[in-house]
């Protein structure tokens, strides 16, 4: 029985020892597991930061978020330029165009008289220098050798075609070039991906040009002049080449070139916390909308309660330019957003098919979408989802200058007399008349007052009273004539 017991207590002590020793290296083990899934996990959700994109990144794709509302704005229709379409089978329908231009240009009978080894391998030292310039350099899955034969190509064809188009300026038939296709040439060649290094076509066009008779103007003027029916403006180059001269900056690429030729003159941003009001609205508040009479695009001025603006030419073609503009300014930081502030200066102005009317009117906005109603849709649209650049407007002191004239007690009491007694020509109409009968109203009732107090002017208002009132206990009323004739007969 002692001896029993004996051993029972040494197995609960032997046991309660083990029991400790277990839990002591279980829960070690327990700490070295999380401390070695901690690790783990630090690896696996260490943040890997993208790296600074380089100040050359000039090229971009466009954000998701922007290409959802109009895809093909930003996609290339009918012809791919660049790495980022490059092989695209629905546009392989060109590559046989761009053969076409690329052996004209080299034929070694021609006149050019260039070697293609030369200019491949000039091109070959720029490879490193224009891959760069692409925001998705890690996604272009082309070598060395395939990105200088696409730059080669696509390169010659852009160059080849301004050229052309610039020595038939008489319009004459350009070589395998039909009426359609340069229209829709000036459409993808301005969309921000579908674009080469500015400085890789300034270099084919000199390497390529040494022979040309007469010597052609620079690879600017050229391409303004090829770019330049997508707004409808003079061909007379002069200005904008004398204010992107003025910046001291060659252009990154066509959109940058053209784009920079429609910049405001003025170069002070500040900030405008609250958009235009609607055309509508300032005519009613008195504010007359003029045509300005200079072409420069942006430069909308404001004085003394008039708007100029110039003229505008809204077609899908704009909407593509447009676009692409406001995507190249949301992507690359060295620039202001000038045309994404002056499309919500038009989006402010135009909130309904009435606006565009009188917008039209004034010879502000031209159009060839068919209706008013159409134009409105068509400009709140290229302005969802962008956001308003609110601190960097260029525009702040028109829209804040026409806010505070809007909000003048004047200005409210002509828009609140405006909007409810002059609405329309009917209303207007019916208003005028309403006052005109209120006038002759007015005459007569002045008119009989005079003729009372005339009349109580010629008797004697004391006896006339006196009658009135003893005229309950008189037998019979006594009328203003009987009273007259018997003191007439007592005379």
């Amino acid at each position: 029985m002692g001896n029993t017991r004996l051993t029972r207590l040494l197995l609960q002590q032997i046991s309660r020892k083990t029991w400790h020793a277990v839990a002591k290296s279980t829960r070690t083990g327990a700490l070295h597991g999380r401390l070695y899934s901690s690790n783990s996990m630090k690896g696996v959700l260490k943040p890997e930061f993208p790296e600074e994109s380089s100040s050359a990144v000039c090229i971009y794709k466009v954000p998701d978020i922007m290409r959802l509302v109009q895809r093909k704005a930003y996609d290339p229709n009918v012809i791919s330029i660049g790495p980022y379409h490059h092989g695209v089978a629905r546009l392989q329908d060109m590559e046989k165009l761009k053969l076409n231009f690329f052996h004209r240009l080299f034929d070694p009978i021609g006149e050019n008289g260039v070697k293609l080894d030369f200019v491949k391998n000039a091109l070959g030292k720029l490879e490193k220098e224009a891959r760069i310039c692409y925001s998705e350099e890690k996604e272009i899955r082309l070598g060395k050798d395939e990105f200088v034969e696409m730059m080669l190509v696509d390169g010659c064809f852009v160059v080849e075609l301004l050229r052309e188009v610039w020595q038939h300026k008489s319009g004459r038939q350009i070589p395998f070039i039909q009426r359609w296709m340069l229209p829709n040439f000036r459409r993808d060649l301005i969309m921000l991906e579908n674009q080469l290094p500015f400085f890789v076509l300034s270099e084919l066009l000199q390497i390529t040009s040494k022979s040309t008779t007469p010597p052609l103007p620079c690879l600017q003027k050229l391409a303004l002049h090829f770019f330049n029916p997508l707004l409808q403006r003079d061909l007379d180059t002069t200005t904008p080449l004398k204010s992107i001269a003025a910046e001291g900056m060659e252009p990154r690429h066509f959109l940058d070139l053209f784009r920079s030729t429609i910049l405001p003159v003025t170069l002070v941003r500040r900030k405008q916390p609250n958009m235009i009001r609607s055309t509508t609205e300032l005519k009613e508040a008195g504010v007359k909308i003029q045509r300005a009479k200079h072409s420069q695009l942006l430069d909308v001025t404001y004085e003394e309660g008039v708007l100029k603006i110039p003229p505008l030419y809204i077609d899908d073609y704009k909407g593509t330019l447009f676009r692409n503009m406001m995507a190249f300014e949301k992507c690359h930081c060295h620039c202001y957003p000038d045309v994404t502030t002056y499309m919500f200066f038009f989006d402010g102005l135009i909130n309904s098919a009435k606006d565009v009317g009188l917008l039209h009117y004034n010879e502000v906005l031209h159009h060839s979408l068919g209706s008013y109603k159409e134009v409105a849709k068509h400009v709140s649209t290229m302005c969802k989802e962008i956001d308003r650049v609110v601190d960097e407007s260029y525009l702040y002191m028109v829209a804040n200058d026409t806010n505070s004239y809007f909000a003048s007690i004047y200005a409210k009491i002509r828009a609140g007399l405006v909007r409810h007694y002059f609405s329309s020509w009917l209303v207007g109409f019916s208003t005028v008349g309403a006052i005109f009968v209120l006038y002759l109203t007015l005459v007569q009732t002045a008119s009989g007052i005079a003729g009372a107090l005339d009349a109580l002017q010629k008797v004697n208002f004391g006896s006339y009273l006196k009658d009135s009132m003893l005229l309950p206990f008189s037998g019979k009323p006594c009328s203003r004539s009987d009273s007259t004739a018997g003191g007439d007969e007592s005379l």
